[in-house]
């Protein structure tokens, strides 16, 4: 393996820590469940990174790997879950959410998962729209009718939140 990407990679996970953290809670609103994708994705990708044909999309091969990683984690539990919400905020602490903006942060959790996660990539997470296509593994012209219709739903979320 190239010890000039190792290093590149190495880097990049330690300069981009806090957004990676960021990205995987958008996925499962958990603290130690974020962490523990973002740990499993390090290592998948340090397993894989002879696979990375070309430096300048190592952050889009990397994010690719959380989502997948994430969505994986979200389908487990999916099969795991027994207890219902009320008795899951009963027994755990409750995570205290950071958002600045109510309103956005209730209108984003209207949204479809699948437009949810392009807004995520292209504006949280400032990806051009290629790459967010890339992360998703879906074509160009799908990622940007996700994004349109994102943004024509949250500005009509946002309009009757405003109204209230």
């Amino acid at each position: 393996m190239d010890v000039n990407l190792e290093q590149l990679f190495i880097d990049f996970v330690r300069d981009n820590k806090k957004p990676l953290y960021l990205f995987a809670y958008s996925y499962v609103k958990n603290e130690q469940d974020a962490l523990d994708i973002i740990q499993d994705s390090i290592q998948k990708a340090w397993q894989s990174l002879h696979k990375v044909e070309k430096i300048a999309q190592l952050k889009s091969w990397f994010y690719q790997i959380v989502a997948r990683t994430a969505i994986d984690f979200l389908r487990k539990m999916k099969r795991i879950q027994v207890m219902d919400e009320e008795e899951i905020s009963y027994v755990s602490p409750q995570q205290q959410d950071t958002y600045e903006d109510v309103d956005l942060e209730n209108a984003m959790d209207q949204l479809p998962y699948p437009l949810k996660e392009v807004i995520i990539l292209r504006f949280f997470e400032d990806l051009k729209l290629e790459d967010v296509a890339t992360i998703l593994n879906i074509p160009l012209s799908t990622a940007k009718s996700r994004l349109y219709k994102a943004l024509k739903l949250l500005k009509i979320e946002l309009s009757v939140e405003g109204s209230k």
